[in-house]
Protein backbone atom coordinates (compact mmCIF):
# COMPACT_ATOMS: atom_id res chain seq x y z
CA UNK A 1 0.00 0.00 0.00
CA UNK A 2 1.25 3.48 -0.91
CA UNK A 3 0.50 5.14 2.41
CA UNK A 4 1.61 8.58 1.23
CA UNK A 5 -0.89 8.43 -1.64
CA UNK A 6 -3.67 7.24 0.69
CA UNK A 7 -2.98 10.13 3.06
CA UNK A 8 -2.93 12.61 0.21
CA UNK A 9 -6.24 11.27 -1.13
CA UNK A 10 -7.93 11.67 2.22
CA UNK A 11 -6.38 15.06 3.07
CA UNK A 12 -7.34 16.59 -0.28
CA UNK A 13 -10.67 14.80 -0.06
CA UNK A 14 -11.45 16.51 3.23
CA UNK A 15 -10.12 19.96 2.31
CA UNK A 16 -12.03 20.02 -1.00
CA UNK A 17 -15.29 18.91 0.63
CA UNK A 18 -14.75 21.57 3.26
CA UNK A 19 -14.10 24.27 0.63
CA UNK A 20 -17.18 23.30 -1.36
CA UNK A 21 -19.29 23.81 1.77
CA UNK A 22 -17.76 27.02 3.14
CA UNK A 23 -19.63 29.50 0.91
CA UNK A 24 -23.06 28.06 1.69
CA UNK A 25 -22.69 27.26 5.37
CA UNK A 26 -26.02 27.71 7.20
CA UNK A 27 -28.02 27.60 3.96
CA UNK A 28 -31.13 25.45 4.30
CA UNK A 29 -31.71 22.15 2.54
CA UNK A 30 -34.66 23.73 0.78
CA UNK A 31 -32.47 26.53 -0.58
CA UNK A 32 -29.76 24.14 -1.74
CA UNK A 33 -32.28 21.81 -3.37
CA UNK A 34 -33.25 24.75 -5.58
CA UNK A 35 -29.70 26.13 -5.87
CA UNK A 36 -27.37 23.13 -5.56
CA UNK A 37 -23.64 23.59 -5.22
CA UNK A 38 -21.82 22.00 -8.16
CA UNK A 39 -18.38 23.58 -7.96
CA UNK A 40 -16.17 25.85 -5.88
CA UNK A 41 -17.92 29.11 -5.06
CA UNK A 42 -16.61 32.16 -3.31
CA UNK A 43 -17.34 35.37 -1.43
CA UNK A 44 -20.61 34.26 0.07
CA UNK A 45 -21.06 33.20 3.70
CA UNK A 46 -17.51 33.96 4.92
CA UNK A 47 -16.40 36.29 2.10
CA UNK A 48 -13.59 33.92 1.14
CA UNK A 49 -12.25 33.17 -2.35
CA UNK A 50 -13.09 29.84 -4.05
CA UNK A 51 -11.08 26.88 -2.78
CA UNK A 52 -10.90 28.14 0.81
CA UNK A 53 -11.12 25.45 3.47
CA UNK A 54 -12.23 26.24 7.03
CA UNK A 55 -11.27 25.47 10.62
CA UNK A 56 -12.28 21.86 9.96
CA UNK A 57 -9.29 21.19 7.71
CA UNK A 58 -6.93 23.66 9.41
CA UNK A 59 -7.25 21.75 12.70
CA UNK A 60 -6.96 18.43 10.89
CA UNK A 61 -3.72 19.56 9.28
CA UNK A 62 -2.42 20.79 12.63
CA UNK A 63 -3.17 17.34 14.06
CA UNK A 64 -1.34 15.59 11.23
CA UNK A 65 1.66 17.90 11.50
CA UNK A 66 1.96 17.26 15.22
CA UNK A 67 1.61 13.50 14.75
CA UNK A 68 4.32 13.57 12.09
CA UNK A 69 6.76 14.55 14.86
CA UNK A 70 5.43 12.25 17.61
CA UNK A 71 2.24 11.53 19.49
CA UNK A 72 2.02 14.38 22.00
CA UNK A 73 -1.34 15.74 23.16
CA UNK A 74 0.25 18.95 24.46
CA UNK A 75 1.92 19.63 21.12
CA UNK A 76 -1.35 19.09 19.26
CA UNK A 77 -3.04 21.54 21.63
CA UNK A 78 -0.28 24.09 21.12
CA UNK A 79 -0.59 23.86 17.34
CA UNK A 80 -4.33 24.43 17.69
CA UNK A 81 -3.54 27.57 19.66
CA UNK A 82 -1.10 28.66 16.95
CA UNK A 83 -3.92 28.31 14.43
CA UNK A 84 -6.40 30.08 16.71
CA UNK A 85 -4.15 33.05 17.42
CA UNK A 86 -1.99 33.30 14.31
CA UNK A 87 -3.89 31.55 11.52
CA UNK A 88 -1.39 28.71 11.29
CA UNK A 89 -2.60 26.24 8.62
CA UNK A 90 -5.42 28.64 7.81
CA UNK A 91 -6.29 28.56 4.12
CA UNK A 92 -5.04 32.15 3.88
CA UNK A 93 -3.04 32.21 7.12
CA UNK A 94 -5.86 33.65 9.14
CA UNK A 95 -8.79 32.40 11.19
CA UNK A 96 -12.29 33.19 10.01
CA UNK A 97 -14.38 30.67 11.96
CA UNK A 98 -14.12 28.80 15.25
CA UNK A 99 -16.68 26.91 17.30
CA UNK A 100 -17.54 27.98 20.84
CA UNK A 101 -16.44 24.78 22.56
CA UNK A 102 -13.17 24.81 20.64
CA UNK A 103 -12.52 28.48 21.43
CA UNK A 104 -13.16 28.07 25.16
CA UNK A 105 -10.98 24.95 25.31
CA UNK A 106 -8.09 26.65 23.53
CA UNK A 107 -8.45 29.70 25.77
CA UNK A 108 -7.84 27.36 28.71
CA UNK A 109 -4.61 26.14 27.13
CA UNK A 110 -3.53 29.75 26.61
CA UNK A 111 -4.25 30.40 30.28
CA UNK A 112 -1.99 27.52 31.30
CA UNK A 113 -4.22 24.46 31.40
CA UNK A 114 -2.80 21.25 29.93
CA UNK A 115 -4.38 20.10 26.68
CA UNK A 116 -5.06 16.81 28.44
CA UNK A 117 -7.65 18.57 30.58
CA UNK A 118 -8.72 21.52 28.42
CA UNK A 119 -11.80 20.04 26.71
CA UNK A 120 -15.42 20.60 27.65
CA UNK A 121 -17.36 17.56 28.81
CA UNK A 122 -21.02 18.46 29.31
CA UNK A 123 -23.76 17.12 27.04
CA UNK A 124 -24.24 20.54 25.46
CA UNK A 125 -20.58 20.43 24.35
CA UNK A 126 -21.23 17.98 21.54
CA UNK A 127 -20.68 19.99 18.42
CA UNK A 128 -18.67 18.34 15.65
CA UNK A 129 -15.41 20.17 16.43
CA UNK A 130 -13.34 17.08 17.20
CA UNK A 131 -14.92 14.78 14.59
CA UNK A 132 -13.96 17.22 11.85
CA UNK A 133 -10.24 16.97 12.68
CA UNK A 134 -9.86 13.30 13.68
CA UNK A 135 -8.99 11.93 10.20
CA UNK A 136 -5.19 11.59 10.74
CA UNK A 137 -5.81 9.00 13.46
CA UNK A 138 -7.05 6.59 10.76
CA UNK A 139 -3.43 6.35 9.60
CA UNK A 140 -1.80 6.78 12.99
CA UNK A 141 -3.77 3.86 14.45
CA UNK A 142 -3.95 1.61 11.38
CA UNK A 143 -1.25 -0.72 12.71
CA UNK A 144 -2.38 -0.60 16.35
CA UNK A 145 -3.97 -4.00 17.02
CA UNK A 146 -5.20 -3.22 20.55
CA UNK A 147 -8.66 -1.67 20.32
CA UNK A 148 -8.41 -0.34 23.87
CA UNK A 149 -5.30 1.62 22.90
CA UNK A 150 -7.01 2.90 19.77
CA UNK A 151 -9.98 4.09 21.82
CA UNK A 152 -7.69 5.71 24.41
CA UNK A 153 -5.84 7.73 21.78
CA UNK A 154 -9.04 8.79 20.01
CA UNK A 155 -10.43 9.84 23.40
CA UNK A 156 -7.32 11.86 24.22
CA UNK A 157 -7.23 13.67 20.87
CA UNK A 158 -10.95 14.44 20.87
CA UNK A 159 -10.84 15.61 24.47
CA UNK A 160 -8.45 18.49 23.78
CA UNK A 161 -11.66 20.32 22.90
CA UNK A 162 -14.57 17.85 23.05
CA UNK A 163 -14.38 15.50 26.04
CA UNK A 164 -17.97 14.23 26.26
CA UNK A 165 -18.57 10.56 25.46
CA UNK A 166 -20.80 11.39 22.49
CA UNK A 167 -18.03 13.26 20.72
CA UNK A 168 -15.44 10.64 21.60
CA UNK A 169 -17.58 7.73 20.37
CA UNK A 170 -18.41 9.57 17.12
CA UNK A 171 -14.70 10.05 16.49
CA UNK A 172 -14.02 6.42 17.36
CA UNK A 173 -16.66 5.15 14.92
CA UNK A 174 -15.20 7.34 12.18
CA UNK A 175 -11.63 6.20 12.82
CA UNK A 176 -12.57 2.52 12.97
CA UNK A 177 -14.55 2.85 9.73
CA UNK A 178 -11.64 4.66 8.11
CA UNK A 179 -9.28 1.85 9.12
CA UNK A 180 -11.58 -0.71 7.48
CA UNK A 181 -11.68 1.42 4.30
CA UNK A 182 -7.87 1.73 4.38
CA UNK A 183 -7.68 -2.06 4.43
CA UNK A 184 -9.17 -1.95 0.92
CA UNK A 185 -12.60 -3.33 1.73
CA UNK A 186 -15.76 -2.58 -0.19
CA UNK A 187 -17.71 0.14 1.59
CA UNK A 188 -20.59 -2.16 2.59
CA UNK A 189 -18.23 -4.76 4.01
CA UNK A 190 -16.22 -2.06 5.77
CA UNK A 191 -19.38 -0.68 7.35
CA UNK A 192 -20.63 -4.09 8.49
CA UNK A 193 -17.23 -4.94 9.96
CA UNK A 194 -17.06 -1.60 11.73
CA UNK A 195 -20.45 -2.22 13.34
CA UNK A 196 -19.27 -5.62 14.59
CA UNK A 197 -15.99 -4.23 15.95
CA UNK A 198 -17.61 -1.26 17.70
CA UNK A 199 -20.53 -3.24 19.13
CA UNK A 200 -18.21 -5.93 20.49
CA UNK A 201 -16.10 -3.19 22.07
CA UNK A 202 -19.20 -1.61 23.61
CA UNK A 203 -20.30 -4.98 24.99
CA UNK A 204 -16.96 -5.38 26.75
CA UNK A 205 -17.15 -1.96 28.42
CA UNK A 206 -19.45 -0.39 30.96
CA UNK A 207 -20.69 2.53 28.87
CA UNK A 208 -23.89 4.43 29.66
CA UNK A 209 -26.64 2.58 27.73
CA UNK A 210 -28.58 5.82 27.23
CA UNK A 211 -25.56 7.26 25.41
CA UNK A 212 -25.05 4.13 23.33
CA UNK A 213 -28.71 4.19 22.25
CA UNK A 214 -28.07 7.57 20.58
CA UNK A 215 -25.88 5.77 18.03
CA UNK A 216 -28.61 3.34 16.99
CA UNK A 217 -28.89 4.60 13.41
CA UNK A 218 -25.20 4.08 12.77
CA UNK A 219 -24.40 1.04 14.91
CA UNK A 220 -27.59 -1.06 14.95
CA UNK A 221 -29.13 -0.29 11.59
CA UNK A 222 -27.86 0.53 8.10
CA UNK A 223 -27.47 4.30 7.92
CA UNK A 224 -27.94 4.31 4.14
CA UNK A 225 -31.43 2.81 4.45
CA UNK A 226 -32.86 5.91 6.14
CA UNK A 227 -34.84 8.44 4.14
CA UNK A 228 -33.19 11.81 3.63
CA UNK A 229 -35.91 13.37 5.81
CA UNK A 230 -34.52 11.35 8.74
CA UNK A 231 -31.00 12.69 8.24
CA UNK A 232 -30.06 15.95 9.95
CA UNK A 233 -27.01 17.94 8.90
CA UNK A 234 -26.46 20.55 11.58
CA UNK A 235 -23.46 20.93 13.89
CA UNK A 236 -24.46 18.26 16.44
CA UNK A 237 -21.81 15.55 16.40
CA UNK A 238 -24.19 12.59 16.05
CA UNK A 239 -25.99 14.31 13.19
CA UNK A 240 -22.60 14.87 11.56
CA UNK A 241 -21.47 11.24 11.74
CA UNK A 242 -24.89 10.11 10.47
CA UNK A 243 -25.14 12.60 7.59
CA UNK A 244 -21.55 12.19 6.37
CA UNK A 245 -21.81 8.38 6.38
CA UNK A 246 -25.30 8.50 4.80
CA UNK A 247 -23.95 10.48 1.85
CA UNK A 248 -20.89 8.25 1.52
CA UNK A 249 -22.91 5.04 1.55
CA UNK A 250 -25.51 6.41 -0.90
CA UNK A 251 -23.13 7.77 -3.54
CA UNK A 252 -21.00 6.18 -6.25
CA UNK A 253 -18.00 8.48 -6.65
CA UNK A 254 -16.11 11.23 -4.86
CA UNK A 255 -17.84 14.15 -6.56
CA UNK A 256 -21.33 12.81 -5.92
CA UNK A 257 -20.46 12.06 -2.29
CA UNK A 258 -19.14 15.50 -1.33
CA UNK A 259 -21.74 17.46 -3.30
CA UNK A 260 -24.50 15.39 -1.71
CA UNK A 261 -23.03 16.30 1.68
CA UNK A 262 -22.91 20.02 0.92
CA UNK A 263 -26.40 20.09 -0.51
CA UNK A 264 -27.93 18.61 2.64
CA UNK A 265 -27.62 22.16 3.97
CA UNK A 266 -26.86 23.34 7.48
CA UNK A 267 -23.28 22.75 8.58
CA UNK A 268 -22.29 22.25 4.97
CA UNK A 269 -18.52 22.59 5.27
CA UNK A 270 -18.15 20.15 8.15
CA UNK A 271 -20.49 17.48 6.80
CA UNK A 272 -18.62 17.58 3.49
CA UNK A 273 -15.21 17.68 5.19
CA UNK A 274 -15.94 14.57 7.26
CA UNK A 275 -17.46 12.85 4.23
CA UNK A 276 -14.70 13.99 1.90
CA UNK A 277 -11.89 12.50 3.95
CA UNK A 278 -13.41 9.04 3.70
CA UNK A 279 -14.64 9.48 0.11
CA UNK A 280 -11.19 10.61 -1.05
CA UNK A 281 -9.60 7.63 0.67
CA UNK A 282 -12.12 5.19 -0.81
CA UNK A 283 -12.43 6.44 -4.39
CA UNK A 284 -8.81 7.45 -4.84
CA UNK A 285 -6.74 10.23 -6.34
CA UNK A 286 -7.88 9.74 -9.92
CA UNK A 287 -11.53 10.12 -8.87
CA UNK A 288 -11.04 13.56 -7.31
CA UNK A 289 -11.55 16.26 -9.99
CA UNK A 290 -8.20 17.78 -10.97
CA UNK A 291 -9.68 21.27 -11.14
CA UNK A 292 -10.52 21.01 -7.43
CA UNK A 293 -7.10 19.64 -6.54
CA UNK A 294 -5.39 22.43 -8.47
CA UNK A 295 -7.54 25.19 -6.97
CA UNK A 296 -7.63 24.20 -3.31
CA UNK A 297 -5.79 26.55 -0.98
CA UNK A 298 -2.33 25.42 0.15
CA UNK A 299 -2.13 22.63 -2.43
CA UNK A 300 1.65 22.25 -2.23
CA UNK A 301 1.70 22.48 1.56
CA UNK A 302 -0.90 19.67 1.76
CA UNK A 303 1.23 17.50 -0.55
CA UNK A 304 4.32 18.14 1.59
CA UNK A 305 2.44 17.43 4.83
CA UNK A 306 1.13 14.16 3.38
CA UNK A 307 4.71 13.13 2.62
CA UNK A 308 6.01 14.05 6.10
CA UNK A 309 3.13 12.34 7.85
CA UNK A 310 3.55 9.19 5.75
CA UNK A 311 7.27 9.04 6.55
CA UNK A 312 6.54 9.31 10.27
CA UNK A 313 4.27 6.25 10.37
CA UNK A 314 6.13 3.89 8.06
Amino acid sequence: MNIELKIRESFFGQAIGDALGVPVEFKSRKYLTKNPVKDFLGFMCWDQPPGTFSDDSSMMFCTAESLSIKYDIENIGNLFVKWYKHGYWGAHDELFDIGGTTRRSLDRIIQGEKAEFSGEFFSENNGNGSLMRILPLVFQLYSETNINKRFKIVKEVSSITHAHFRSIMSCFIFVEFGIQILKGKDKKEAYSDTQIIINNFIDSNDFNPDEIKLFEKVLENRIEKYDITEINSNGYVIDSIESSLWCFMNSNNYTESVLMSVNLGGDTDTTAAINGGIAGLYYGWENIPKKWINNISKKNEIINLSKRFAESIQ
